[in-house]
C-alpha cells in the first residue's frame, strides 16, 4: 500500500526518474498482480530500487528476510551481496514459495537466496548466525516479536528495515486507534523508539520503512 494517494502523474514522475526495473522484476511484478492475492504487498519498483541500492552500499555478507511473498524484495536485496554472500528468506505461506523460486532462478540468484518455509517466530531461535541486513515484512501483528528475536542476530552496526510502519497513515489517525493491526504497528514503532541499543528513522517511502541501526 502507498502512504499517500498520489496523483498518477506524480507517481509517473517518480518512476520516470528512477532506474527502471529490469525484465525479470517487471515480469515478476506483472505475475504478482495477475496471479497472487493482495498483490500490493509487493515492494515494487521504487522501494525495490531503494533496497537494492541500500544493499549495494553496504555490500552485506548475510541478509535475513521475514516474508518472501513473491521474492521481489529478496531479489533486490540479494543483488547487493558480496561474492559468496547469502540471503535467507522465511515465508509462512507454502503456496507462494514455488513461484518465488521460479523468479529467483530467472534472476540467477538461486545460489544466493535460500527460501525457508515456516513460521519465523519458530524458526528464528534455530538460526545461530549474525546478519548485516534484516528486512521485516511478515505478519504485522508480530513485528515486535520478530524484532526481539532479530536484534540479537543483527551485527553491531548492522541495519534492520521494517516495512509498512505507517500503515496507510492509520498509525497517526485517531479513527483507527482501536484497530488491532494499527495498534500492533504503533506498539512496534514505540518499542523501537525506546530501544537504547539502536538509532532509528522512519522513512516515508510508500507505506513507511523503519530503518534501524544497531549501536
Amino acid at each position: 500500500m502507498d502512504l499517500f494517494d498520489f496523483k498518477p502523474e506524480f507517481q509517473q514522475y517518480l518512476e520516470d526518474h528512477t532506474t527502471p526495473e529490469d525484465d525479470i522484476l517487471s515480469e515478476l511484478r506483472r505475475f504478482t498482480f495477475l496471479k497472487v492475492t493482495h498483490p500490493r504487498m509487493i515492494s515494487g519498483a521504487i522501494q525495490g530500487k531503494f533496497l537494492e541500492i541500500f544493499s549495494k552500499m553496504l555490500q552485506p555478507e548475510k541478509i535475513l528476510e521475514i516474508g518472501t511473498f513473491t521474492a521481489y524484495s529478496a531479489i533486490c536485496l540479494a543483488r547487493g551481496l558480496k561474492s559468496g554472500g547469502k540471503l535467507i528468506s522465511i515465508e509462512i505461506n507454502d503456496e507462494l514459495i514455488d513461484n518465488a523460486k521460479v523468479f529467483i532462478r530467472k534472476a540467477r540468484l538461486q545460489n544466493s537466496i535460500e527460501v525457508i518455509h515456516g513460521d519465523a517466530l519458530e524458526l528464528l531461535p534455530q538460526i545461530n548466525e549474525e546478519f548485516d541486513i534484516i528486512f521485516i515484512d511478515g505478519e504485522k501483528e508480530q513485528y515486535t516479536d520478530y524484532y526481539k528475536l532479530c536484534l540479537p542476530r543483527l551485527k553491531k552496526g548492522g541495519i534492520l528495515i521494517a516495512d509498512n510502519v505507517l500503515w496507510d497513515g492509520k498509525v497517526y489517525n485517531i479513527n483507527f486507534k482501536n484497530d488491532h493491526t494499527t495498534q500492533a504497528i504503533n506498539s512496534f514503532n514505540k518499542f523501537v523508539q525506546n530501544d537504547t541499543e539502536v538509532e532509528n528513522l522512519i522513512l516515508p517511502l510508500r507505506d513507511g520503512l523503519m530503518v534501524v541501526r544497531k549501536l
